[in-house]
């Protein structure tokens, strides 16, 4: 029973275990799958974010050619000033210039040779371009003119409207291109151009481990996903390279540390096993112990009454019989304790004359009030291969169980049969019978009803049948205040 639940124990954790890895696999492949749709889709943001600065670009790009044709215009309409034909509409051509300056809003500088302002704007007049204020209208270049003969210079920067729009433009990028960056994802991601040279983009990533060529591509190359391909705006390719989450590698421990705590629990099962079969095994010994005191207390209780009875008094034959019987009876038990841990030695023996013989030792020391009846049917020959000693003991056993359970007072009934291969015999009494919760554990190690009993003897009836005997020894029938039998199987080869 014991082994059985060791074996289910056993079972039970495996599964258990296996269960728990399995859900741990599935976990983690789930979370593997989330974040490779965090990564597309954050590849998706880039490749959407590319596209906008792409045509944001070619939108500040043709903005910048529409004002610089503005200014050529301006520039041509200063130039015709220069033209003696007196056919030109001078005003006209100044409402043009005013409403070319204004629609554009601008922002113009006209200087004579020596960089000397001169107009536009008035408040600026007189002064000179140079330093920060040079810097700040020399990013467009210049158109130089005369008029009247005088060389001119206009310069001009952006107009404040596409300036405007550009901080906008390039704060909403910068925004988004963060957004993405910081929020989008939690896994390590870095974007590389089609040379696999140059980062696009990255997130959750400390820069100082890639700001050189050597540690992006060891980087690169340490890296266990497959990249994403994906397509820029201008028809050109990148790759997204993402790592697994912080929280994923902490799940790929997971399995080791469940298999960590089975083995922890099956070695703290197998010494809890372990310690209670030692501690099961003392007891055996202490009851072995006192099971030898208690068989040994017959016959030498009944030698020391043979002796004070013999003082004194002349010897006959029939003294020394009795004296003799208990000196065979310190026999039997020495040879049924030296057989215990060893195999013992089986020989053909008449199964009926051994529980005969039994039964007899017995009689002539129980009360009076047990009966004891011994049927087998006539004529027929119980042979099967025994060791007596240790067989006689178990009928011993069996009987003084019956005693005690009767009380002194009751029917002890042994009644054999057979069949072509086995023997068997029935021994039962008119006690007060086994609850059910009794029945089941009456064959464990230590297990008693008596006040004084140590749990012994049917453990030990049952392992001389069973393993010494090759038969088996059950509990047949017990019903609470009806008595009790028991069942002894054996096998006649």
């Amino acid at each position: 029973m014991k082994q059985r639940l060791k074996l289910i124990l056993m079972a039970l954790s495996m599964v258990l275990a296996f269960f728990a890895l399995w859900q741990v696999q599935k976990a983690a492949a789930e979370v593997r799958r989330t974040e490779e749709a965090k990564v597309r889709l954050w590849a998706a943001a880039i490749g959407q974010r590319n596209q906008l600065s792409s045509a944001s670009q070619e939108f500040f790009q043709q903005a910048t050619l529409d004002e610089h044709r503005k200014m050529r215009l301006y520039t041509d309409i200063l130039r015709s000033f220069n033209d003696p034909d007196q056919s030109v509409d001078l005003k006209f051509s100044l409402d043009y210039i005013h409403y070319i300056v204004d629609s554009a809003q601008t922002p113009i500088i006209i200087t004579t040779a020596n960089d000397s302002i001169i107009t536009v704007p008035q408040e600026m007049a007189g002064q000179k371009l140079e330093g920060p204020l040079m810097e700040e209208f020399s990013h467009n270049p210049p158109f130089h003119y005369k008029l009247y003969g005088m060389p001119m210079t206009l310069y001009y920067k952006e107009s404040q409207y596409y300036s405007q729009l550009r901080q906008v433009l390039d704060g909403f990028t910068q925004s988004f291109l963060a957004d993405i960056a910081n929020n989008s994802v939690l896994v390590p991601v870095i974007i590389v151009d089609s040379t696999r040279k140059n980062i696009v983009a990255l997130g959750n990533i400390d820069t100082s481990d890639i700001d050189t060529p050597e540690k992006l591509r060891t980087r690169l190359n340490h890296i266990p996903n497959d990249p994403i391909r994906i397509a820029l705006p201008d028809d050109s390719r990148a790759y997204v390279y993402y790592e697994n989450s912080p929280l994923l590698r902490s799940l790929r421990w997971v399995p080791l540390l469940y298999v960590f705590i089975a083995l922890v629990l099956l070695a703290a099962a197998y010494l809890l096993f372990r310690t209670t079969r030692s501690m099961e095994q003392n007891r055996i010994w202490v009851g072995l112990a006192k099971e030898t005191a208690h068989q040994l207390g017959t016959p030498i209780s009944s030698l020391s009454g043979w002796l004070e009875y013999l003082r004194g008094k002349e010897l006959t034959d029939q003294y020394a019989t009795e004296i003799g019987k208990d000196l065979t009876r310190l026999e039997t038990i020495t040879h049924r304790f030296s057989k215990i841990g060893s195999v013992p030695e089986l020989q053909e023996e008449n199964v009926r004359e051994v529980v005969e013989r039994a039964i007899q030792y017995l009689q002539g020391r129980t009360s009076k009030k047990i009966r004891f009846t011994v049927t087998f049917p006539d004529g027929e020959q119980f042979i099967a291969p025994l060791n007596s000693y240790l067989f006689e003991w178990v009928i011993e056993n069996l009987c003084r169980n019956a005693i005690d359970a009767m009380e002194g007072t009751g029917n002890i009934t042994i009644v054999g049969s057979q069949d072509a291969r086995r023997i068997y015999l029935d021994i039962s009494d008119t006690g007060r019978g086994m609850a059910p919760a009794v029945q089941k554990k009456i064959f464990e190690s230590g297990f008693t009803t008596k006040t004084r009993g140590w749990g012994l003897g049917l453990p030990l009836a049952r392992r001389i049948v069973n393993q010494y005997h090759r038969g088996d020894l059950k509990l047949k029938y017990s019903v609470p205040g009806q008595g009790t039998t028991f069942r002894i199987t054996l096998r006649k080869q």
